[in-house]
Parts: structure tokens; C-alpha cells; sequence
């Protein structure tokens, strides 16, 4: 029974191009009570290694969160493996806009307290009593409402490089943070305004509506399927597109382009640019916004200090990490005094 990864991200990434293997990018959630998570995970490792499906997954009791790719002409057994499981025979797939093969080098199924951290006790509200769901349609229609609140439940280096027209984007690291913010507009707006939010797929959205709901607000809406089914729904139906810039994702793509403006800047030298880089220096691989000349100029790197050791010898950048250890190590906060043009 396999339960761990046969080949290496390098490996893997070789395996993709020798085979010009294409692949689809897609994302999922739901939540619901899971009463044992590792038979759930294992079964679901077991099933999707045997169609070479890569990603991040996290299980938990209240639920799942997958961020993944599976080959185009496995994404029909991908489809029936979802069916097949009762809890998720109805769950909504939200495919890429823009692909690439990969995004994912490995299949990675984790267990966790919660699929989205909340640092609040468990049990403490039902995640299964949400606000309503809107559609595009509805959702720029209640966008343009005076009496909306419209509240953007992503972190700042998501909401730097793109956003809702009018939506209070919150300067935090954390979703909880997040929550603390509703409750700030919540003491400042009061209860009768209509509470719309977002976020990338819908799920850190979903969360934060049953928190609303839980403290007793009735006008309590999210953008359904999130910025990615949206956009899918702008373009297919040729509605207005209110979201301004690129849309953070979580893989190796770290963004899709939603719209042509660029609302954010290069960290180091200013100039517009909304592409996001991790400082080359694996003993900080800081995620910060680089343009392409700071990237020839800075050798990816985030600062004078990182270059150095970047040009050192390998033996001597290991030697350099050894007993070192970087938490979220991908998806680094991007918050550094070296960062000259980075909004702290």
C-alpha cells in the first residue's frame, strides 16, 4: 500500500516535460464532519497516487481543502473518485484559468486541526451555518449596494496584487486576523449593513459567514466559488469585471491575471509590477514582489545580505542553514525591513 511519494519534485518535474504530459490545475472545499481523518486521508493518497494526481491537501475534522493537479486524461477518473465519496459527491471543482503543468511536483495529504485555522476553540461556532451563497450577477449587484460592506478575507501579500473595487482589504497574516477585522467593521458600520466577502475559492469566506452568522447578523453574503469562479463566470458571460489585478494562487504559478491594471509595485525599486518571486537564498526564501530587471540586477534575491550567500558554494549555503528552520517555508509572509517599497 503506497503512502508516500515515488519520486522527488526534481524528478517529477523531468517525468512532466520527457512526457509533455498536460496537466489541469484545480481547487476544492467542504466542510463537514469527517469522524476519522487519516482512513480518509490514506484512502484518498491510495486512489488519486494510482492517477498521478499532485497537490497540497489538508483533512481535518470539519472538512477538506485541496489545491491540486491530475493529468488531462485522468480528469475523469478524478471526477468519479470525488463522486464515489458521499461527502463530496456534489462539491464544486473550481478549474484554473491558466494552467501550468507544474504547479504541483508532489502529492501532499495532511491532517490538521481545522482546514482553515481560525485560533479560536474548536466547536466554538457551526462552520456548516453559512450566509448566501451569489453568483457574479449577484455579487457586482450587491458590490454596488451603499449599504454593503464588502470585505476582502484574504492576507496582504494576496490582496497587494489584486482586489474588488471598493472592498476593505485588511493589512493582516493570518485569517484570524481577519475575523478580528469583521469585528471592527461590525462595531463600526453596525448590524443592518450587508456583509459581502471573498476570497480565492470561497472557503476562508464560507468560514467567516458562519462567524457572522454565529454572532447574529441576518445580511450575511459570499461570492461563491471566489475570485477563480468569478472570473470563469465574467469571461463565459461577458459580465463587468470588478476585480482589479491578478488573483494569488497557491502553487507554483502564484498568481492568474484577471484583469490588465497593476495595483501594486516592485518591492525594490517601485516600479509597477505584480509578480511575486521567493528570495533565492533558501535560508530565507522570503515571497516578496520582484520585477524583471530587480530579478537580473538582485540574482532573485531580496537583498545585498541574500546575494552574498547565494554565490557562495553549495556546502557552504548548507552549512549556512544547518539547524535553521523556516515555518510556512513557501509562503513566507513577505514582511521585511529590506524591502524598500513593500507596504508594512
Amino acid at each position: 500500500m503506497q503512502l508516500y511519494n515515488k519520486h522527488s519534485a526534481k524528478e517529477r518535474a523531468r517525468i512532466i516535460d520527457e512526457n509533455s504530459q498536460v496537466r489541469i490545475t484545480l481547487s476544492f472545499y467542504k466542510y463537514f464532519n469527517l469522524g476519522n481523518p487519516s482512513l480518509f486521508r490514506d484512502h484518498l493518497f491510495i486512489v488519486w497516487s494510482k492517477i498521478d494526481v499532485l497537490g497540497r491537501i489538508y483533512v481535518s475534522k470539519e472538512g477538506i481543502n485541496a489545491q491540486l493537479s491530475v493529468p488531462k486524461e485522468n480528469f475523469q477518473k478524478f471526477k468519479k473518485s470525488i463522486i464515489e465519496l458521499p461527502p463530496l459527491s456534489e462539491v464544486r471543482l473550481n478549474v484554473a484559468l491558466e494552467h501550468y503543468n507544474k504547479s504541483f511536483l508532489k502529492l501532499t495529504i495532511k491532517i490538521r486541526d481545522k482546514i482553515v485555522s481560525d485560533g479560536l476553540q474548536a466547536n466554538s461556532f457551526d462552520v456548516t451555518k453559512i450566509g448566501k451563497h451569489l453568483d457574479a450577477t449577484e455579487f457586482n449587484l450587491m458590490l454596488k449596494d451603499e449599504n454593503t460592506i464588502c470585505i476582502d478575507m484574504r492576507n496582504h501579500y494576496e490582496s497587494e496584487i489584486g482586489f474588488f473595487k471598493g472592498a476593505v482589504k485588511p493589512n493582516v497574516d493570518t485569517f484570524r486576523e481577519s475575523l478580528l477585522t469583521i469585528d471592527k467593521e461590525l462595531k463600526k458600520h453596525g448590524i443592518s449593513k450587508n456583509y459581502l466577502m471573498y476570497c480565492t475559492g470561497g472557503i476562508r469566506c464560507e468560514k467567516a459567514s458562519a462567524y457572522l452568522k454565529h454572532k447574529g447578523i441576518k445580511n450575511v453574503f459570499q461570492l461563491e466559488g471566489g475570485i477563480i469562479e468569478y472570473s470563469r463566470q465574467v469571461k463565459e458571460n461577458g459580465l463587468e469585471n470588478n476585480f482589479l489585478g491578478k488573483n494569488f494562487v497557491f502553487d507554483n504559478r502564484m498568481g492568474e491575471r484577471i484583469s490588465n491594471e497593476i495595483v501594486s509595485n516592485c518591492h525594490q525599486c517601485g516600479k509597477p509590477c505584480d509578480s511575486h518571486i521567493n528570495c533565492a537564498n533558501d535560508s530565507c526564501h522570503l515571497l516578496f514582489i520582484q520585477c524583471d530587471e530587480c530579478r537580473k540586477k538582485m540574482n532573485s534575491c531580496c537583498s545585498i545580505e541574500c546575494m552574498k550567500v547565494v554565490e557562495l558554494p553549495y556546502d557552504q549555503q548548507k552549512s549556512l542553514r544547518k539547524g535553521q528552520y523556516n515555518s510556512n517555508k513557501k509562503f513566507k509572509k513577505g514582511r521585511s525591513s529590506k524591502l524598500k517599497f513593500k507596504i508594512n
